[in-house]
């Protein structure tokens, strides 16, 4: 058994984000591991840009409200206590609401050869963000 050393918090890159996101990062495997998991806290209004991960990734929404949207315009909302599951490939955004800090888990697999894990798209617009919601 290890314990995983505590990594400092990092503010997200605006390159991939959209209003202010930090991460902690929980799990970073080593080969033969690919999992990766960081704990990831948006200020109200904060979004990632549209990504898609290579073999998917699932959020586990731990406060507030996430948004999380996909190309065909529709914005779901997941709250504390829900896992939402985003197939691979598909390009999606998530964030929190305009009005609440939103926190969750995101965690991904690599696929183990050093190819890129994540792609990162154009930022979300305020017009796809704000689209209604489902639930």
């Amino acid at each position: 058994m290890e314990f995983v050393k505590q990594q400092a918090t990092v503010k997200a890159p605006a390159d991939w984000f959209t209003g202010d996101v930090w991460f902690d990062v929980i799990y970073a495997g080593q080969e033969p591991s690919r999992m990766r998991a960081n704990m990831v806290r948006f200020s109200p209004g904060a979004r990632t840009h549209w990504h898609s991960h290579v073999l998917g990734q699932t959020l586990h929404v731990v406060s507030g409200i996430a948004l999380i949207g996909t190309r065909d315009g529709t914005v779901f909302e997941a709250h504390p206590g829900q896992t939402v599951t985003c197939p691979p490939n598909e390009e999606h955004w998530h964030g929190a609401t305009p009005d609440r800090f939103m926190e969750h888990i995101a965690m991904w697999e690599g696929k183990g050869d050093g190819s890129e894990e994540t792609t990162w798209n154009e930022p979300v617009t305020d017009e796809q963000y704000s689209r209604p919601r489902s639930r």
